[in-house]
């Protein structure tokens, strides 16, 4: 009977061997886990600031080509107002559309001029 117990205590011995060496496997596995994730974390940081710089730059991108595109649009309706004085007829809001019989308008001439500015 006594031996019995002793071959209980000695299997009992046995498995908590085994339950601590497992503990110790899994305490390892759960640091490489907080470590890994801590890493992610500051790369996904930085990924997102990345983005962040590049958004806003094709953002500044997408203004300066409307600014361009609205600048090219004022110039081309400059230029066609300034053939239309040329070709003789008013481009002021007095006398729009209307024939100049070769003379200059001074409302036309101011409208173009500030358009030119």
């Amino acid at each position: 009977m006594e031996r019995n117990y002793f071959d209980t205590i000695s299997e009992f011995e046995k498995q908590l061997e085994s339950t601590q060496l497992q503990f110790h496997a899994l305490k390892e596995f759960v640091a490489i886990m907080v470590e890994e994730r801590h890493a992610l974390q500051q790369e996904n940081a930085h990924l997102r600031q990345r983005l962040d710089e590049i958004l806003e730059k094709e953002a500044l991108l997408e203004k300066k080509q409307e600014k361009k595109l609205n600048k090219s649009d004022v110039g081309e309706g400059y230029d066609n107002l300034a053939r239309l004085y040329q070709e003789g007829h008013h481009v002021c809001n007095v006398h729009f559309g209307s024939s100049r019989k070769d003379e200059d308008c001074l409302f036309c001439l101011s409208f173009l001029s500030k358009q030119n500015i």
